[in-house]
Order: structure tokens, then C-alpha cells, then sequence
């Protein structure tokens, strides 16, 4: 089974998550509705079961929150995935949503980096800062080993193309971790990492 469970307790949050990269539930509580949107989003799309339960200083603002649930989901991936044998390992997607076009590529390499070219017309979506998207997305690849690059390609509307961006990560990391009958890492050195 493809699964992780991690629990991590900070001053600023307590999380505990569930991933299952092959499916399952999706409960997710942040205490920030519209992140709690994106990651429902994120799952869904994915194809992930996802099980998020986040107490964070939300009386700060929802940045520990944000950030720390990168953290634990990338590190959730990692352990999910552990020597990364039988995967696909790359994936590449784009997401129209309404006037906005987002595009993600993600290469599931042991080797963390994130690119990250997006604007946001509007500043917040809701409770949610839209600059804590390059937070999140940057918590999650490193802590997961991963490359990804995001780009929103056009939008006008913030909500839009925040969501975009989420939903071509969860299908480009779909197509990445979808095993294969290999039984071993796609590399030439033999190992990910």
C-alpha cells in the first residue's frame, strides 16, 4: 500500500495527515476555508485518499499554517513513495479554469526545486493570501524530493487561477507517481535521488 501517516507538533501547528497516493477519503480541516478548498481540489484531482486535520496560529495569519501543511503533505509523499521503483516519475499538465490557464510539470527525482511564475490580480481569496502559494507548493516539493515547475500561463481572477495551479499539480504528481511493472527506478544511475 502506498500510504503515509505523519503527525508533527510545532509551537505555531499541529497537524496530522493521511495520504494514500492510490485513492481514498478526502477530509480535510484547516480552519482556512479557501485553502481547505484548494487541497480538496488537489486530492480530487490527484487521486489521492487525503485525511488533513491542521491546528494552526490562525490568530497570526494563516502563513504556519499554510507552510507547515506543505511541509508534512511533501514529507507524506516521500515516505508514500520510498525508493520511488515502479513509477512514472515524470508528469506534465495543463488546467483551463474559466479565463485562467495553469501549467505544471513535476519530475519525482530526489532532487528538490520549485519554479514558480504566477500573478495574483487579487490579493486574497477569502482568508487565504494568494502569496502563500509559492509558500505551500515550495514546502511540498522540497519535503517531497521532487522538481516542480508552475506556471500560470493567463487569468484575470485570483480564485481562478489559484486553483488552477493547484489542480495542474495534483494531475501532473498523478502522472508521475503512476506505477508501472518496471520494479525498478527510472534512471540511468539506477536510484533517485
Amino acid at each position: 500500500m502506498r500510504e503515509a501517516y505523519i503527525e508533527r507538533t510545532t509551537k505555531e501547528t499541529d497537524i496530522k495527515l493521511r495520504l494514500n497516493l492510490d485513492g481514498g477519503d478526502v477530509k480535510i480541516d484547516t480552519g482556512v476555508g479557501f485553502f481547505n478548498h484548494m487541497l480538496n481540489s488537489f486530492a480530487t484531482h490527484g487521486g489521492f485518499g487525503l485525511e488533513l486535520s491542521v491546528k494552526g496560529d490562525l490568530e497570526v495569519d494563516e502563513h504556519h499554517t499554510v507552510e507547515d501543511t506543505g511541509i508534512v503533505l511533501g514529507m507524506a509523499f516521500a515516505k508514500a513513495l520510498g525508493d520511488k521503483a515502479s513509477i512514472d516519475r515524470f508528469g506534465s499538465f495543463y488546467v483551463p479554469m474559466d479565463e485562467a490557464l495553469a501549467f505544471a510539470s513535476v519530475d519525482v527525482s530526489g532532487r528538490p526545486f520549485l519554479v514558480f511564475d504566477a500573478d495574483f490580480p487579487q490579493a486574497r481569496c477569502g482568508g487565504y493570501d494568494c502569496a502563500m502559494t509559492v509558500e505551500f507548493m515550495r514546502a511540498l516539493a522540497f519535503n517531497a524530493g521532487i522538481t516542480l515547475h508552475l506556471k500560470s500561463v493567463y487569468g484575470d481572477n485570483s480564485h481562478h487561477i489559484t486553483e488552477a495551479l493547484y489542480k495542474a499539480a495534483a494531475h501532473a504528481l498523478r502522472l508521475a507517481v503512476r506505477q508501472n511493472d518496471s520494479g525498478k527506478p527510472l534512471s540511468t544511475k539506477g536510484v533517485l535521488a
